[in-house]
């Protein structure tokens, strides 16, 4: 094995998610329409050098009262375990929906009662996640005032700002597609 090399330089890693998510071919998308194109996150997500390089990245834009991080899932896991690892900071993981079975739990991991969470999730287009998840961990007892995610894909925060819930990115859309050039 060897170590994990981290790009330091952000216009680097901007390029480099880019250079490896962005597909070219026939795609279904969510809403049932085709496209020649698609942005693949997970290979973002499951490339040591760029997650890490992420995470090394986000760590300065975490507001300095977090006490701990909730990793929405699927995409949010990887994002805050590795900022966990880089910023020694808990991390719980969120489901969509509680599991029906065993603890029945829809937070896992570390207790976030009391606590000021910033929601870790990969890439947001319109947030809708992110508000469920909020108003769920706030249910618990959470303190959660801010998000942060790797690409902003959507342009409309008003209902985080309804919600009392600020977005911090790392990158948008725009930027990604510009670093092809």
């Amino acid at each position: 094995m060897k170590p994990v090399e981290v790009i330091s330089d952000r216009k680097a890693l901007c390029r480099a998610i880019y250079e490896v998510c962005y597909l070219t071919g026939h795609y279904k998308l969510r809403s049932g329409q085709t496209s020649t194109e698609y942005f693949d996150k997970y290979r973002f997500e499951s490339q040591p050098s760029i997650l890490k390089s992420v995470a090394k990245h986000l760590a300065p834009l975490i507001p300095s009262d977090t006490e701990v991080l909730a990793g929405l899932e699927m995409g949010g896991i990887p994002i805050a375990t590795a900022l966990s690892m880089e910023t020694g900071l808990p991390v719980v993981f969120v489901r969509k929906k509680a599991k029906d079975y065993g603890t029945e739990k829809f937070a896992e991991g570390y207790d976030v009662k009391n606590k000021k969470v910033l929601i870790v999730e990969d890439v947001v287009t319109t947030g809708g996640q992110i508000l469920l998840s909020t108003a769920d961990l706030r249910g618990l007892g959470a303190e959660v005032l801010n998000a942060v995610c790797v690409i902003q894909r959507g342009q409309d925060l008003s209902k985080f700002k309804e919600s009392n819930l600020n977005l911090i990115s790392l990158f948008t859309m725009d930027e990604l597609k510009g670093s092809k050039k």
